[in-house]
């Protein structure tokens, strides 16, 4: 940082002091990644100057050639990744991208089939404390609770019973891999719409690691920040049938000026994510995330689904002794940052739920490998088995230091 700790010392330096957080602990929440120097230069740059409602070509502003330019290419790189007809890439966020899908394609009142918070879910995905609840008439279909795993013929008998307009996929705490043609099969029976949210997974579809429901479903949103490894922010991909609606819903049904420094952003990163080198790293995401659970289950540990096919695991630490919040309390002590996380049909509230979620996305971007994942697996064991040990917290936090100072990150700042 060369003018912010002159200017306004006090943000200069929560900046500074997150900056090291991020380089001495181990980033395990798997919603989160490093982006590269790329990206962080596009989204700090001039185009955060630029109002530019409207779509290239289609502006309510003079002086967007450039603009047209950037975010003409992030449309035409994504399109490619994930083949898809159409792709809007204004959404702010994934909450704001679902959000726009619904008033596109549905009406007030009508139904949509998704998953249960409390099984994978996503509050956008029809939580009754989110507005959309109040406006549409959300079904929650849940997973098996002796597997963990979807229950098609239970989602095929509430989507006969309930009619649902539209029939959503997707996740935030699901540890597996989806199958999109079960789902439409499904919705071609009762005459539904589809819908997937792979915000999660977004960068490991495009790297063919995992299945890709762009071809198949009616519209797909995914968040670009994740394993796509890009800024903050939304995109929505669809058929050209819904393409006009889906453009409208965006701006102007629910946003004005989309934000073109994080579009910029999102440019770089999907020109990152055409590269070879990014088919190597979402393979080695997997791999990772195989190896910790390998290692997690020895320690007892007791993991929804038995494992995992993605980045992801679920796990509920009930037989540790510890909550949830326990023990996210005890691995933030010992440096290694997950989140607490509800799992199937769980006893305890959500702020204090019996699992934790952890992931491997960020780990793999600093170049950790198997070996690293099991000495992480031993770490996570430890830390929890002493979670009321300060000492024993702190010198496992030591430990990841010395760790992490083998797989550098931000030297440049």
């Amino acid at each position: 940082m060369k003018y912010l700790p002159e200017f306004d010392k006090q943000t200069g330096e929560a900046l500074a002091k997150e900056l090291h957080r991020q380089q001495t602990t181990l980033e395990m929440i798997p919603s989160e990644n490093f982006v590269s120097m790329a990206v962080l230069e596009a989204l700090g740059s001039v185009a955060t100057n630029k109002y530019a409602e409207g779509y290239p070509g289609k502006r309510y502003y003079g002086g967007c050639e450039h603009i047209d330019t950037i975010e003409q290419l992030a449309i035409d790189r994504a399109k490619k990744l994930f083949g898809a007809d159409h792709v809007n890439v204004q959404p702010l966020s994934g909450a704001p991208a679902n959000i726009a899908v619904y008033f596109a394609l549905l009406e007030p009142g009508d139904t949509i089939l998704g998953m249960d918070l409390s099984h994978g879910g996503h509050l956008t995905h029809g939580h009754p404390v989110t507005h959309m609840a109040k406006i549409f008439n959300f079904v929650r279909y849940k997973a098996n609770i002796e597997t963990g795993k979807i229950d098609f013929d239970q989602l095929r008998e509430m989507a006969i019973e309930h009619k649902p307009k539209l029939i959503l996929a997707g996740y935030s705490a699901y540890p597996r891999d989806l199958d999109y043609k079960a789902f439409q099969k499904i919705a071609d029976e009762v005459g539904a719409m589809t819908m997937a949210d792979v915000a999660h997974l977004a960068g490991m579809i495009a790297a063919g690691e995992l299945n890709n429901p762009v071809p198949i479903f009616d519209v797909v949103t995914t968040t670009t920040h994740k394993t796509l490894r890009g800024p903050r922010g939304g995109m929505i991909m669809c058929k050209k049938k819904h393409a006009k609606k889906i453009d409208k819903s965006i701006f102007p049904g629910l946003q004005g000026g989309p934000h073109e420094n994080v579009i910029a952003a999102k440019a770089v990163a999907f020109k990152e994510a055409l590269q070879p080198d990014f088919k190597e790293y979402a393979k080695q995401i997997k791999t990772n995330a195989k190896a910790l659970a390998e290692n997690l289950l020895k320690h007892d540990f007791k993991l929804i689904t038995g494992g995992t096919d993605n980045h992801l695991l679920l796990i509920d630490v009930t037989n540790k002794n510890v909550s949830g919040h326990q023990a996210e309390q005890a691995l933030d002590a010992a440096g290694i940052t997950v989140n607490k996380n509800m799992i199937p049909d769980d006893p305890r509230s959500p702020l204090d739920p019996s699992g934790i979620r952890l992931g491997t996305p960020a780990l793999t971007t600093r170049g950790m490998h198997e070996s690293e994942m099991k000495t992480i697996g031993n770490w996570i064991n430890e830390a929890i088995d002493n979670h009321d040990n300060s000492v024993v917290l702190e010198h496992i936090k030591s430990e990841i230091a010395e760790l992490t100072k083998k797989f550098p990150l931000y030297n440049e700042l």
